[in-house]
Order: C-alpha cells, then sequence, then structure tokens
C-alpha cells in the first residue's frame, strides 16, 4: 500500500484517471441505453416491458448474491493474488447453484410475480448467473487498479452486443424473449474480455483460511446488496401483483427514466470512491465524505428535480404519448433518484471501512419499511403512490440510518449533513420557475427545453459559488507534495 508523500500523489493521480474514466464509461453508456430504450419502447408494447421486467426483477436480486461480495474483499485486499483461486472456486459454485435454482423455479416463480409469460424468460436470464460468479476475479483486479478505461471498453462491448442483438430479434418478433437472450450473450462478451484485459487466466484453488475470511467480509456485503436489489425491485412485485404487468411496463419506464442520475453519477463514483476509501481506512473521515456526498448530491438533486418537475413533456418527448401514463410515477421517482445517490455514497464509505454489517442493517430496515408503504401507497394512489412511497422512505428513515451508520464509522454526521442543505434549498427553488416557465410552452419538447435552461441557470446561480468553495481546500493540497491525502480521491470527483 502507497505510503508517504509519494504514495499519496500516486494515488491521489490513479483517482483522477479513474474518475475521468469511469465517468466517461458512465455517460456514453447512460446516452446509449437511453437511445436503445427510445428505439425499444417504439417497437415494444408495456405489456412486454412488463414481462421482461418480472423476469429481470429475479435475476438481478440473485446476480448480487453469485458475486458473494468477493470482489469488493479482493479490492481491499493486501495480498489479493494469494485469495484468487479460492475466491474463484467459491464464485464460480456460488453462480452455478444459483443458476440451477432459477432454472428449476422458473414457472413457480413466474405464476407468483403475476406473470406466467415470464417463466422462460427468466430460464433464460438464469445463466448469467453463472457467468457473473466467473468474472469476479477479474472485475475484481481491473477495479483495484483502477483500469477504468479498460472496464469502459469492456462494458462498451457489451453494450453493443446487447444492443444490436435486442433490437434485431425484436424486429423478427421475439418480443421479450429477445432482449433475455441479448442479455446473456451480453454477458458473455463481458466475462471473456474481462479476463483478456486483465491478462488473468481462469484458476481455482481452496485455501481453508481464505475462504473463511472472505466469506465472513463478503456475505453480509452479499446480503446487503441483494437486499438492497430486492427492495428496489419489491416495487416491481408489488405493482405487478396489485395493477397487472400493462400498468407495470409503465412503472418499469418511470423508474428507468428516474435512474438516469444514478446510473450517470453513481455508477461514475462508485467504483472509484470504493477503492479510494478502501485505501484510507483509519482516522476521520468526515471533511472526504463530506465533500463526496456534498459533490454527488450538487449533480443528483437538480437533476432528480428537472425530472420530477417536466416528468410528463420528458416521457411524451422521449418515449411517445402512448406512455404519458408513465409521468404520473416519475413525478416522485425523480426526486427519489437523486436520494439514492447519496445513499450510495454513504453505502460505499461503509463497504470500504469494513461496516459491512451497518450497511445490511440499513438494507433491511428499508425493505421492511418499504412493503407496506408500496402496498399502501399502490392501492391508495395508483403509480404515483407507488413512487411517493419510495420517496417517504429513503427521507425519513433510510438517509437518516446510513448517517448514524457512517457517523460511526468515522464520517461525523453533522458534517455530512451539512454538505446536502444548500444542494436541496437550490433544487427546491429551482422548481418553481421551471415550471412556471414549461407551462407556458404549447409544445412538450419546448417545455423541456425553456424548463431544462430555466432550471439549469437558477439552479447554477445558487449552488456553483458554494462547489468551488468545496472544492477549493481540496485542490489546495493536491498542488502541495505532502498534503493530508485524506482530501485528494473526493477532491477529484
Amino acid at each position: 500500500m502507497p505510503a508517504g508523500p509519494a504514495g499519496d500523489a500516486g494515488l491521489a493521480g490513479q483517482v483522477r484517471r479513474g474518475l475521468a474514466w469511469s465517468g466517461l464509461n458512465s455517460v456514453a453508456l447512460r446516452i446509449g441505453s437511453l437511445l436503445t430504450g427510445i428505439v425499444l419502447a417504439r417497437l415494444l408494447a408495456p405489456e412486454d416491458f412488463g414481462v421482461y421486467a418480472i423476469a429481470l426483477t429475479a435475476q438481478a436480486v440473485l446476480v448480487t448474491l453469485a458475486d458473494l461480495g468477493l470482489s469488493a474483499d479482493l479490492v481491499r485486499a493486501e495480498r489479493p493474488e494469494q485469495r484468487a483461486p479460492t475466491v474463484a472456486t467459491i464464485a464460480l459454485l456460488a453462480g452455478s447453484t444459483l443458476t440451477v435454482l432459477m432454472v428449476v423455479s422458473a414457472v413457480p416463480l413466474a405464476t407468483a410475480l403475476g406473470s406466467a409469460e415470464a417463466a422462460p424468460v427468466i430460464a433464460v436470464l438464469a445463466f448469467t448467473l453463472v457467468l457473473s460468479g466467473a468474472g469476479v476475479v477479474p472485475y475484481a483486479k481491473l477495479q483495484r487498479g483502477f483500469e477504468q478505461r479498460k472496464l469502459f471498453l469492456v462494458d462498451g462491448c457489451g453494450f453493443v452486443v446487447s444492443t444490436g442483438l435486442s433490437i434485431c430479434l425484436v424486429l423478427l418478433g421475439s418480443g421479450p424473449m429477445a432482449l433475455a437472450w441479448a442479455r446473456l450473450a451480453a454477458q458473455v462478451v463481458v466475462v471473456v474480455l474481462q479476463f483478456v484485459l486483465a491478462r488473468t487466466r481462469p484458476r481455482l484453488g481452496w485455501d481453508r483460511v481464505v475462504a473463511r475470511s472472505a466469506m465472513r467480509f463478503g456475505v453480509p456485503i452479499a446480503l446487503a446488496n441483494t437486499l438492497s436489489w430486492a427492495l428496489l425491485n419489491v416495487d416491481t412485485v408489488v405493482v405487478a401483483r396489485l395493477a397487472g404487468p400493462v400498468v407495470l411496463g409503465f412503472y418499469v419506464l418511470a423508474f428507468n427514466v428516474s435512474s438516469w442520475p444514478m446510473s450517470a453519477i453513481g455508477q461514475a463514483i462508485r467504483p472509484v470512491t470504493l477503492a479510494a476509501f478502501a485505501r484510507r481506512q483509519d482516522g476521520d473521515a468526515s471533511e472526504s465524505v463530506a465533500r463526496a456526498v456534498g459533490l454527488a448530491a450538487a449533480v443528483a438533486f437538480p437533476a432528480g428535480t428537472l425530472l420530477a418537475v417536466l416528468a410528463l413533456p420528458v416521457v411524451t418527448v422521449v418515449y411517445g404519448e402512448r406512455w404519458a401514463a408513465a409521468a404520473a410515477a416519475l413525478a416522485a421517482l425523480g426526486v427519489f433518484g437523486g436520494l439514492r445517490v447519496v445513499t450510495d455514497v454513504l453505502a460505499t464509505f461503509l463497504t470500504a471501512r469494513g461496516a459491512a454489517r451497518a450497511v445490511l442493517t440499513v438494507q433491511v430496515v428499508w425493505i421492511v419499511a418499504l412493503v407496506p408503504a408500496m402496498v399502501l401507497g399502490t392501492t391508495s394512489a395508483g403509480l404515483a403512490g407507488a413512487g411517493w412511497a419510495h420517496v417517504v422512505v429513503a427521507a425519513a428513515l433510510v438517509l437518516p440510518a446510513y448517517l448514524v451508520a457512517s457517523h460511526r464509522a468515522g464520517a461525523r454526521a453533522g458534517a455530512v449533513l451539512g454538505s446536502l442543505w444548500r444542494p436541496a434549498l437550490a433544487s427546491a427553488g429551482m422548481a418553481v420557475p421551471v415550471l412556471l416557465v414549461s407551462r407556458q410552452a404549447d409544445h412538450p419538447l419546448g417545455a423541456v427545453l425553456l424548463g431544462g435552461m430555466v432550471g439549469v441557470a437558477a439552479y447554477a446561480a445558487l449552488v456553483v459559488p458554494w462547489v468551488r468553495r468545496l472544492l477549493a481546500p481540496a485542490a489546495a493540497a493536491a498542488a502541495v507534495p505532502g498534503t493530508a491525502p485524506d482530501r485528494l480521491p473526493v477532491a477529484s470527483s
């Protein structure tokens, strides 16, 4: 592990380069996914989206178990090469077991989720689990080395395969099965490229001591991630059961749109912040965590607010009038998308500090509270109620729980919370002029453009000076050799 001024400078440089490539990766994939989603939404009916969403729900929850938190274990390990064969064996066994279970349970699972048509889609997606387990070691090696440029190439190739095959199969009339086969093919490409670019060959082995320590660290992380995915998909289950696959199609589209801030911002900073926080596991991390949270919120909060206020014109312009019903859910889910970015940064910090049980505890509380909230919201207010259930639970329960856990892990809750109030108030303040201006437009596209420009201008006037002051101390530290490295990784974000 690097030590001293030279090591600190090297780490700062790695973080800066990693963030640059990670940000490019996230933005490029988000734009590509947006364009692909537009094309598929105009080719597929809402019911087809609903059927695929049901199958993807089962796969998304289980794929986190295939990793078992082992990639994070390798990223933070002092001697990852010695642990790799044992970790690879555990991950492959876990992925294979989950694949068999998912195939066997495809029919009863699809029926329980409210759409028997999803069974064959579930069976095909099951094979992505064993592939995910097989790629744990090379992925961790690339992430540990801040090889975001190579990960960008991997993700780009997987995206091209998935998108091209999806569109071709949909045009041939494959329906939701087209998306499943395309996702499986893309996963094959991704795993192969990970091994090639990491210059790693598949190696299996077994060391009882390594296995015990890896499982002790990884299982709580895997359970927390699984619960995280479960709570982000329990809404899909509730809507599917209470409203059917057609309404689910509208809801899934709205949730995907609300995930733009999370995907573009969260995916850009998560891999790098995990590695950066992991290098500095001791001492007071209040300033670095507060700065990371503040900068993430400064971008995520206004993005979520714009999506919420401009929900109807955004959905109409991007996906067409037949998807307009999705705006009812997006009006709330846009706010939730901004909150998710903040909670994800805090969860990443806790993971790096080894506080896996704290993350797991928060996820348990989250899903226990969300289920009744989703049922109540959906039955009382339909799509809009389902969206606001997310906002209420996240703001009133989950964020405070993460602040308490982060305080115990070395980041003072007051400092972290203090970095949130200005982006939150500025985002709320810009909502009024955006709403007034957008209502004056005669066309949805005009509403999006005018509202977006007014919102960005109003928000920038309120927040840009604060962001500059937030970055100033870290920029000064980066310019002086040997300065406290705590501030360097987050300053680069």
